[in-house]
């Protein structure tokens, strides 16, 4: 007579180690320690009442002062309000700033010892990295629903319905995502937070500046004007224009008249890239 004994180990009401199993199994525990860290991580912003007003703060600054300060001295060609031109391109550019709070926690954890303790529990490997994107995602979204309220407040409007409204929002997510991964990788490479707040805004500030945030890339130089068509910032905020129905400056490039298929592309590259490098180093650093 043969016994089958459940190796599974629990923490509450889920089970954290799939013990034998397939890939469905292992792939359904792997989710489940995800959500804990999850909400790990939500759960320490919550406790951090001073990370909830900056992290409010700063998206509600960047709407008023990019919104007022550029938006009574710039126009857009024809009959468009730069108000709503640049509102846009202001939300992607708080998706990017976000970052950088990714990259310090991650290695605050790594700095504190935490990976080791996280190495000894019975989770996962992957659990600690997709919780910090998990939980990164969630507050990318309240932040872009408090930049949309404050544009809203100060003029801006989406002109094309609901539908693509969501969409143009979808599209600015998947970026912030995207993002997030790069963070996670940054934050494992250079293991100390002070040197990496140092690093993402030097990182940061040149993938804005030669975009279309602010201006069309055809008034830039010509080397210029293609780095910034070609940009993925510049590939989701003209995706995002064109979703809205806010006011847009096109360009002859292929990159200008086909934002759409880069605002999805960019992206997708972008994780296919740093998550699996993010897990390979996070494996190293759990040795």
């Amino acid at each position: 007579m043969t016994t089958t004994v459940d190796t599974r180990r629990t923490r509450g009401d889920a089970a954290v180690d799939p013990g034998p199993g397939g890939p469905l199994d292992r792939l359904r525990w792997a989710v489940a320690d995800g959500w804990v860290m999850t909400g790990r991580n939500m759960r320490h912003v919550i406790r951090s009442p001073e990370e909830i007003v900056l992290y409010f703060s700063l998206p509600i600054m960047f709407v008023l002062v990019f919104g007022y300060v550029f938006g009574s001295g710039m126009a857009v060609p024809g009959d468009g309000s730069y108000r709503e031109f640049l509102l846009p391109g202001v939300f992607v550019m708080t998706m990017l700033y976000g970052l950088g709070a990714t990259a310090s926690q991650i290695s605050l954890d790594a700095s504190r010892g935490v990976v080791d303790r996280f190495r000894s529990l019975p989770m996962a490997r992957s659990a600690p990295l997709t919780g910090r994107a998990g939980a990164d995602l969630v507050r990318a979204v309240l932040e872009l629903a408090t930049l949309v309220v404050c544009g809203l407040l100060v003029g801006w409007r989406w002109r094309n319905g609901l539908g693509d409204a969501l969409a143009a929002a979808g599209l600015i997510l998947l970026l912030r995502l995207a993002f997030t991964w790069v963070g996670i990788l940054l934050g494992l490479a250079v293991p100390n937070p002070d040197t990496v707040g140092v690093i993402v805004f030097p990182l940061a500030f040149p993938l804005t500046a030669l975009s279309n945030v602010f201006v069309a890339p055809d008034l830039l130089p010509d080397w210029l004007g293609a780095v910034a068509a070609w940009n993925p910032l510049s590939a989701t905020v003209a995706a995002a224009r064109e979703l809205f129905g806010n006011p847009g400056i096109g360009g002859e490039s292929w990159a200008a008249q086909h934002p759409l298929p880069l605002a999805v592309g960019w992206p997708l590259l972008i994780i296919a890239v740093a998550a699996p490098l993010a897990v390979r180093r996070y494996r190293r650093l759990s040795r």
